[in-house]
C-alpha cells in the first residue's frame, strides 16, 4: 500500500514538474508577441523613453543600433492608436506591401494544395518502381533548404522569361514537394476497402478522388494549407532574389526597411502583419493537430 502511494505521489510530482516546464516554455514563447502587441499601443514619447532613439547611420560606416539602456515594458502608461493610424491611413506603402504578400501567398497556398492532392492520389493509388523513385525524389527535394534550390529557380525563371515578375515566386511555390509528401502519407492510410466498394458501385477514378479521398483528407489538407501559408507568408529570400522592383516586395521584406527612426511604427506594422497568420492558426488549430497526428502514424 505504501509502495503504491509512493508511486502515485512520484507520478503526481513528475506531472506537476512537466506542467511547470511546459508553462514556462509557453510563457517564454509568447512573450515577444505580447511585447510587440502591447508596445504598438504606446505613445511615441513612451517608446522613446523605454527603448531610446534609433540611430540612423546610413550616411556613415557605423551600423544602425538602439541606445544601450532598454526598458522592456508590457503595459503602456497611455493607450494610443497613433501608430495604427499612421500605418493604415497615413502611410499607404505598408498596406501596398501587405496586399503584395496576399497576392503572392494565397495563389501559392490554394494551387499547391490542389496540385498536391491530385499528385498524392496518384502516388497512393498506383504503386510501381518508377512512381516510388519519383516519390523518393520528392522527399529529397523536400529535405533540401530553399537556399539550395534558389539558384536553379533563378536560372529557370530567367530562361522562361518570368524573372522579375510575381510568377517567379508563385510557380515554384505551387510545385513545392512539401504538401505532396504529407498528403501522400495520409492517402496511403485510407483503407483500400473504400476504393474497392466504390469500384463495385461503378465509380471512376475521378469520382473516387473527389467524393471519397478528398473528404477523408479534409483535415490533412487544411493543416498542410496552414503550414504552407505561414511558410510563404514569412518568406524573405525569394522576393529579394527573384523580384526586380521593390514595389512588388511583400511586407515580410519591407519590415526590415521600416523607418529606423520610429520604433513604434515598426511594432504596429508587425502586429498588422501577424493578424492573418494568427487568425488562420486560431481557426485551423484543431485541423492542424488532427492532420499532423493522422499523417504521423502513417506507414508509407
Amino acid at each position: 500500500m505504501k509502495l503504491h502511494l509512493s508511486r502515485r505521489v512520484r507520478g503526481h510530482i513528475a506531472t506537476a514538474l512537466l506542467f511547470l516546464l511546459a508553462l514556462i516554455a509557453a510563457i517564454l514563447f509568447i512573450l515577444p508577441t505580447v511585447l510587440t502587441i502591447s508596445n504598438s499601443f504606446m505613445t511615441e514619447k513612451e517608446i522613446t523613453a523605454n527603448y531610446g532613439a534609433m540611430i540612423d547611420s546610413a550616411s556613415s560606416d557605423k551600423k544602425t543600433y538602439i541606445a544601450e539602456e532598454l526598458n522592456l515594458k508590457f503595459i503602456p502608461d497611455k493607450v494610443s492608436l497613433q501608430q495604427y493610424i499612421s500605418v493604415l491611413f497615413k502611410s499607404p506603402d505598408y498596406l501596398i506591401k501587405f496586399w503584395n504578400s496576399v497576392i503572392l501567398v494565397v495563389p501559392i497556398t490554394v494551387f499547391q494544395i490542389l496540385l498536391a492532392a491530385a499528385t498524392a492520389y496518384g502516388f497512393s493509388r498506383f504503386r510501381g518502381k518508377i512512381r516510388e523513385i519519383i516519390f523518393f525524389a520528392y522527399i529529397i527535394l523536400m529535405l533540401m533548404p530553399y537556399q539550395v534550390t534558389l539558384v536553379p529557380n533563378y536560372l529557370v525563371s530567367d530562361w522562361i522569361g518570368i524573372l522579375g515578375t510575381r510568377w517567379a515566386i508563385i510557380l515554384p511555390g505551387i510545385f513545392s514537394p512539401f504538401a505532396v509528401y504529407l498528403l501522400t502519407k495520409v492517402m496511403r492510410r485510407i483503407p483500400t476497402a473504400y476504393f474497392e466498394a466504390a469500384r463495385l458501385d461503378g465509380a471512376g477514378e475521378f469520382q473516387i478522388f473527389t467524393q471519397i479521398c478528398l473528404p477523408l483528407c479534409r483535415s490533412a489538407m487544411l493543416s498542410v494549407g496552414l503550414l504552407v501559408f505561414i511558410d510563404y507568408w514569412n518568406m524573405v529570400e525569394q522576393p529579394l532574389i527573384l523580384l526586380d522592383s521593390e514595389d512588388q516586395y511583400p511586407l515580410s521584406v519591407f519590415l526590415s526597411q521600416i523607418n529606423t527612426g520610429d520604433v513604434g511604427l515598426a511594432f504596429a506594422v508587425a502586429v498588422v502583419y501577424m493578424i492573418p497568420a494568427l487568425l488562420l492558426f486560431l481557426y485551423g488549430e484543431e485541423y492542424l493537430v488532427e492532420g499532423i497526428t493522422y499523417s504521423g502514424g502513417v506507414k508509407g
